[in-house]
């Protein structure tokens, strides 16, 4: 008997894959096309020599504050892509409980007191899964634009 309740168990994670793999697709996809508009917008920035403040370490500050700040915000859009999944499916019930959820498991903190249905778990290590490689990404976008930008730096 448990090993027929044990293979619906992973049956039912087909469900979580059909959900989870263009998901995951979608956000890395809307990842790269953001992190491709500030990489734009940042050279943009750097491209003036004539630097709007009075040395180039407060311009390289200010331009790379508003680059976290938006890679952030690429990170809370992909999140709520995620929510939003999770309330349609009715995995959660309300969008803030599922935004809780989504950052939490995105960002792989896993401390809030919301859960999943068993049915739907496998959704929220997906979810996981997505945010380690989001956090990648960006880190290594991040570091490629401080080494292009670093103050003192000769091209």
């Amino acid at each position: 008997m448990k090993d027929v309740e044990a293979m619906f168990e992973v049956a039912s994670w087909g469900t979580s894959w059909a959900l989870g793999a263009p998901l995951m697709v979608l956000t890395v996809v809307v990842h790269v096309f953001g992190l491709g508009l500030i990489r734009s917008a940042f050279y943009n920035a750097f491209q003036r020599r004539n630097w709007l403040f009075r040395g180039p370490v407060v311009h390289f500050a200010l331009v790379m504050s508003v680059t976290v700040s938006l890679v952030t915000l690429l990170h809370v859009v992909q999140a709520a892509i995620w929510a939003s999944c999770y309330v349609l499916v009715g995995a959660i019930p309300t969008a803030h409980l599922a935004m809780l959820y989504s950052i939490g498991a995105m960002a792989t903190y896993g401390h809030a007191t919301v859960y999943l249905d068993a049915h739907w778990q496998m959704l929220g290590a997906m979810e996981a899964l997505n945010g380690a490689i989001l956090l990648g990404l960006s880190t290594a976008f991040l570091y490629a634009m401080i080494q292009q930008a670093w103050p003192g730096k000769r091209n």
